[in-house]
Formats: C-alpha cells, structure tokens, sequence
C-alpha cells in the first residue's frame, strides 16, 4: 500500500486502528511527495526534533516511491479524466495517485477526494 500524508502522520502518531492496517499490508510505500509534505509539516512542529528522530529511525522500513517517466504519463492521463469529469484534486494529491495507478497499489488515506479517482482503493483506518 502506499501512504499519505496523513496516514503517515498517523502512523508517526500511534493513532489508533493504524496498525492494525499496516500489519495486513505487504509493502508500505511512501511517495517522495508524502514525505516532502511530512518534512515540511515537520518544520512547523512544535515536536520536531521528536518527529525528525522518529523519521530517522523509521523510514529505512519504508520504500520510497520515486516519480518517473511513467509517472508522468499516469499523471498526465489522469489530470485529464479528473479534468473531464469537472471532478479535479489537488495537484500534490494527482501525483500520489498517479503513484497508486503505476504500481497498482491502494491508497492509506483520510482524504475522501480520492474516491473520485478510478481504479484507485482508497483504505482507512
């Protein structure tokens, strides 16, 4: 599966039922995206040396999705469909979906906005 932003805070967090979801999963991903947003709410922080440490230490279990060519071409497509559909999403968002398309993953999130998207599953916890 792949993670979002806020289901990697989550996960960060402890936040209950999110482990439970993590233990059926095979691969957990992280899409370069996802953690440039982290990083940056982790600027922010009130907890950020808690949460830099806790970054360190955990993204080695992770594997972290890099955007490609192909990337691009999944992107390209599915700005158009969204686009058509009068149904668009945020940008950062359309590039973590495209991620999901590619490498046909579902989606750990919160953000109902990706329910619009075929051939996308979106999981919560």
């Amino acid at each position: 599966m792949i993670v979002d932003t806020n289901a990697l805070s989550a996960i960060a967090d402890e936040q209950p039922g999110i482990r439970d979801v993590l233990q059926r999963a095979i691969l957990v991903a992280i899409p370069v995206i996802v953690l440039a947003e982290y990083r940056f709410g982790i600027l922010q922080s009130t907890r950020r040396s808690h949460y830099h440490k806790w970054l360190r230490e955990n993204l080695p279990g992770f594997r972290i999705l890099n955007i490609t060519e192909e990337t691009a071409e999944h992107y390209a497509g599915l700005r158009l469909e969204l686009k058509h559909g009068g149904t668009p999403i945020p940008s950062n968002d359309l590039w973590i979906a495209a991620l999901c398309r590619e490498h046909s993953l579902p989606l750990l999130s919160r953000d109902r906005h990706f329910d619009v998207v075929i051939r996308l599953r979106r999981l919560e916890w």
